[in-house]
């Protein structure tokens, strides 16, 4: 607590404080009755062990602040001062300097009494004495800084030794107080050292605030993106469907492809990014047969081999409908080349084994598939059995043998 006592000559500014035999310098007696005369507005929240040891100048000061901070309207918030020094003159008048600020000082004669202040209670602010017995201001500075690296800290020292001087800086003060000073330079000293402390908080909550803001922005742009992303492959659907359409025996064909052409890839272990490429190809693959002839793909019977050549076109006509947009770009292969064989007897451009892009290598298994199990104008739909049969027969052939494995040992078909 702070403490009445004579000016010290450590200070310029000379004596209203603490006059030796003042009315202002008499003890409160510490009792509820003593506070309620002096203080009758109740709603102030004085507690009797706040004004224990408080000179009747240093209460009335205090009283008058909380008075007007009541009447501004405003929540009370007091910035708590902790004072060292091994002089009690030196806490005593600084104390009461700052008090009449409107500061709440509390004050300690050694490093380690500070220590445990600090530790106990909470202060926006330090100043401290470097040469004090037990503890010195040094040793004080970096044992807080070490728990809070952005308290406020004030150096006093009657030696501006620059070793000291140097050390005090790298761990982290804020300010000094070579001995002796005037006390409104020690007042000007601290508020500059607070108004630092709030435009640095006031910096961390924006920073904070900003980092929300990001947060929820991107969000907010990941939910967008989903949306957006579900419209775009919507319209896709849209698109196959109507690809399908123009065949009634295929409908429905480029979204089963698609299933199980996911379900592959997933055994494959595809990343998501890769997934959705493969995705929106699966669901394209077959896009160039809007370039065919309904009367070739609705044929009842056998083609002829000009109609199954102008079939065969089909991807190259796809690749023509999409290659001018950028999205589709990497979903030219699949369209391109799913019709590839394994043995390189496959078409557009006779590919074989890895040279086949692997998406399209996937794509072509439940491709084959859905085509046997559907009905078609020139034949009845396969049983199953037959259907697995056929496709064992041509792994190597026309399948990729690892991607025909992964489709009969999950039974992928059954998706």
């Amino acid at each position: 607590m702070t403490r009445s006592a004579a000016p010290n000559p450590a200070f310029e500014d000379g004596g209203k404080e603490g006059r030796s035999g003042s009315t202002l310098s008499v003890r409160l007696e510490t009792s509820a009755s003593s506070v309620e005369s002096l203080a009758p507005d109740s709603s102030l929240d004085f507690q009797v062990g706040e004004v224990e040891g408080l000179t009747v100048y240093q209460f009335l000061i205090e009283y008058s602040w909380r008075s007007i901070e009541k009447e501004k309207g405003g929540a009370f918030v007091e910035d708590r001062i902790l004072i060292a020094d091994d002089e009690e003159i030196i806490c005593t008048v600084l104390s009461q300097r700052l008090t009449r600020e409107g500061f709440l000082c509390v004050t300690a004669y050694n490093g380690k009494e500070a220590l445990n202040h600090f530790y106990k209670e909470k202060f926006s602010l330090i100043i401290s004495d470097i040469r004090m017995p037990e503890m010195d201001g040094l040793k004080l500075l970096q044992n807080v800084k070490a728990v809070r690296p952005n308290m406020m800290f004030i150096i006093m020292t009657a030696y501006p030794e620059i070793e000291a001087a140097v050390e005090a800086i790298h761990l982290g003060v804020n300010d000094f107080l070579i001995k002796p000073f005037d006390l409104e330079l020690a007042v000007f000293s601290v508020k500059k050292a607070l108004e630092q402390k709030e435009m640095e908080e006031e910096l961390e909550s924006y920073h904070k605030n900003l980092k929300k803001l990001v947060e929820e922005r991107t969000i907010k742009l990941q939910q967008a993106y989903r949306t957006l992303k579900k419209a775009h492959l919507d319209s896709v659907k849209v698109l196959a469907e109507a690809i399908d359409a123009k065949d009634p025996y295929t409908r429905g064909h480029s979204d089963r492809v698609r299933r199980m052409s996911l379900k592959i890839a997933i055994s494959l272990g595809f990343t998501e990014e890769r997934m959705e490429i493969l995705e929106y190809g699966a669901l394209l693959h077959d896009i160039g047969k809007i370039g065919i002839k309904d009367e070739i793909l609705g044929k009842p019977g056998p083609l002829t081999p000009e109609e199954y050549q102008t079939i065969q076109e089909h991807p190259l006509i796809g690749v023509k409908i999409v290659e001018g947009i950028e999205f589709f770009k990497d979903k030219i292969p699949m369209i391109r080349n799913h019709h590839e064989h394994f043995d390189g007897k496959g078409y557009p451009d006779g590919l074989a084994g890895e040279a086949i892009p692997l998406e399209a290598r996937i794509i072509a298994v439940p491709d084959a598939f859905d085509a046997m199990a559907g009905l078609r104008p020139h034949r009845e739909a396969m049983a199953l059995e037959d259907i697995l049969l056929e496709m064992e027969r041509y792994k190597e052939k026309q399948f990729d043998p690892k991607i025909l494995e992964i489709f009969l040992q999950e039974k992928i078909y059954e998706s």
